[in-house]
């Protein structure tokens, strides 16, 4: 058990959401490509891409806040 449990929680969560993506594009996109095929399967990688996009500038906008304001503290 580590000493520092907000380190810990952090960890946690960034490791939680490495295993949703690895298991979101292989298994997903294993599904689709075992089920409809390769091009399917291409356009399934550029979907996720595309959502992939704006959901990390609002990561990166919300990570910049964080750091702002706990540079003014």
């Amino acid at each position: 058990m580590p000493n520092d449990l907000r380190e810990y929680t952090k960890q946690t969560n960034v490791r939680l959401v490495i295993w949703f993506l690895a298991i979101l594009f292989v298994v997903g996109l294993g599904l689709i490509w075992v089920i409809y095929g390769s091009s399917s399967a291409l356009l399934g990688f550029f979907c996720l891409i595309g959502i992939s996009i704006p959901i990390g500038l609002i990561v990166l906008f919300l990570f910049g806040l964080d750091k702002i304001v706990k540079k003014q503290d």
